[in-house]
């Protein structure tokens, strides 16, 4: 095994806990945490606000969970409570997030489309579907259209988003289902499946 891949696989082998511990002691140790959550929490806030904020959105939460890293006592899991701070970050952006889903609504233009060129048939349908699925977005209330979106585009399951929003799980999924159901009436039959 060649020297870096030792480096890179002891570097894996510490958990997210173990590493907030040490970067107590050695701030540097923080930015393997950035390695590993940064493209996923990024995806996500992008969706979530468009390309614009969310390099802001990923910088502020990685900021706040620096800053306030001798908080974090590892019984939650860092990654759960890094989308809480993120979630905190979006929460203030929420007013920017409802005027890009109306935009969206009301142009059929998705802001956070980055320009990378996609199937034209996806595309087709994308911009069909896009203003109503804007428009029913932006119809739920934050705390529904957020437990949706942590599950539609930053891929959490059930479980993490509760870690991450601190609600029961129940909630979540009751809040995941009236949040679908409400989609669904905006949308044409079938296209809110799966």
């Amino acid at each position: 095994m060649a020297a870096a891949q030792r480096v890179r696989a002891a570097r894996d082998a510490v958990d997210d806990a173990g590493i907030v511990a040490a970067s107590l002691r050695e701030p540097e140790a923080f930015g393997e945490l950035f390695r590993r959550h940064a493209p996923r929490l990024h995806a996500y806030a992008k969706r979530r606000l468009g390309v614009p904020l969310a390099e802001d959105v990923v910088a502020e939460a990685f900021a706040t969970a620096f800053r306030q890293r001798e908080r974090y006592d590892g019984r939650a899991d860092f990654g759960a409570w890094l989308w809480g701070i993120a979630g905190n970050v979006i929460a203030r952006h929420h007013r920017q997030e409802t005027r890009m889903y109306r935009a969206f609504a009301r142009t059929g233009v998705d802001p956070a489309e980055d320009g990378i060129a996609e199937a034209a048939a996806d595309r087709a349908s994308a911009a069909a579907l896009g203003p109503r699925l804007a428009k029913g977005l932006a119809s739920l209330s934050a705390q529904d259209r957020d437990v949706l979106l942590l599950l539609a585009w930053g891929g959490l399951s059930y479980a993490e988003i509760a870690a991450t929003t601190g609600l029961p799980l129940g909630t979540v999924k009751a809040k995941i289902h009236r949040a679908r159901t409400k989609l669904r009436k905006a949308l044409p039959e079938g296209d809110l499946d799966g």
